[in-house]
Parts: structure tokens; sequence; C-alpha cells
């Protein structure tokens, strides 16, 4: 049975190579063949991507990439397909869905919503609810930044509070939205802002949330 991430994997190599490797997405600097490459050395390069949290690595993080992101693009797709190699952690389905649901899910968005014709997906609620999840248990680590007070708030009434602070920034919408939005994808998450407008200012102009 096919799991989120493997769904989610399959959606963001299709668009990858439907897009080409110089299209636009939603992260700042990157065309899709720097995306593309990004996710492969994720997986395929546990020392360097270390250099996404681990400023010491960051050097060799950039090395990788550039190696990568030289290879041919439809090589770039094919190892996006064919997932991690054999011994990776992430070939053990528990860690694959933990780790990757939101990681090819956001990347998928990134490509999609920097295209001029996007238009939202339809999520059916059971992903709705299995991103809500995840963003519960990583609303904190992607909301420390936050320059106010942080609460991410489900239509159906549920929250996360994302940053304790004042004032405080409400932000509604659809749990898929709101990983966007704590994800550092403020311009692109369709979402309600409820509070001190000068608060609001701050947090959706901001670069201090996601990881």
């Amino acid at each position: 049975m096919s799991t989120f991430a493997q769904r989610e994997r399959l959606l963001l190599a299709d668009l990858l190579e439907a897009e080409g490797p110089d299209a636009p997405t939603l992260c700042e600097g990157w065309t899709t063949r720097d995306l593309a490459a990004h996710v492969v050395v994720r997986e395929r390069r546990p020392d360097a991507a270390a250099g996404l949290l681990i400023k010491p690595l960051a050097q060799r993080l950039d090395k990788a990439m550039e190696e990568f992101a030289a290879k041919p693009y439809e090589e770039l797709i094919q190892l996006i397909r064919t997932g991690p190699p054999r011994f990776s952690p992430f070939q053990l389905k528990q860690i694959d869905e933990a780790s990757n649901t939101t990681e090819f899910y956001v990347h998928t968005e990134d490509v999609r919503r920097a295209q001029p014709d996007w238009t939202p997906r339809e999520l059916d609620r059971v992903f709705q609810d299995a991103l809500w999840s995840r963003l519960e248990r990583s609303a904190r680590l992607v909301g420390r930044g936050a320059p106010t007070g942080l609460v991410l708030r489900r239509p159906d009434g549920q929250t996360a509070v994302a940053h304790r602070g004042t004032p405080v920034v409400t932000v509604t919408g659809e749990p898929s939205e709101l990983l966007l939005f704590a994800y550092g994808r403020q311009s692109a998450a369709k979402v309600e802002l409820d509070g001190d407008k000068d608060a609001i200012s701050r947090l959706h102009e901001g670069k201090q949330l996601g990881i």
C-alpha cells in the first residue's frame, strides 16, 4: 500500500519532470534543478545534509549540492523516484513516513505555487489529519524564531502553539496551508491572520519561520 510519503515523492518527481530544470520555486534563489539536487543530497549524502542544521558543515552541503546539480536533470528525477539507497534509514517505512511526508508535500507546493497558473490541490481529510499531526509535533521547532506569539488554528478549532509571546497572532487555515505558513511559505499559504496589525505584518513578511 502506498504511503503518504511515497505518494508525495512521486508527485514531486512528476512535477519536477514536467516543469523542467529551470522553473522557479518558492525556495529563494533555487530553480527546480536546485530543489531536485537538495532532495537527492538529503537522502543520499547524510554527511552533507547535516549542513542544513549544523553551520560548520554548510560548506560540505554546498559542495554536494553543486555536484548533484551538475548531473543530468533526468538522472536527478530518477534518483528521487527510486528513493534512498539500500541501507538508508529512509528505507524503513516508519522513518520514511515520519520524515518525508511533510518534506515532499512542502517541496511539491514549492514548485506548484511558484507557477503563475497554480490552483489549490484537493486534499482528503485523512491526509489533512496526517499533516496536522506532524505540524502539532513540529510547531515549536518551526515557530521558535517567530517575532510574535504564534498560534496555528484549524477551522474546526483545534490549535497548536508554535511560539509563546505577545502580541499573539492566530493563523487559521487547513493543516496543509498552516504547514506551508509555518515552514516559511507565508506569502503562498491560504490562511487568515488575526491579531495586532503590526505583529501580523512582521510575522507575514519575516523569514524567521521554518527549520
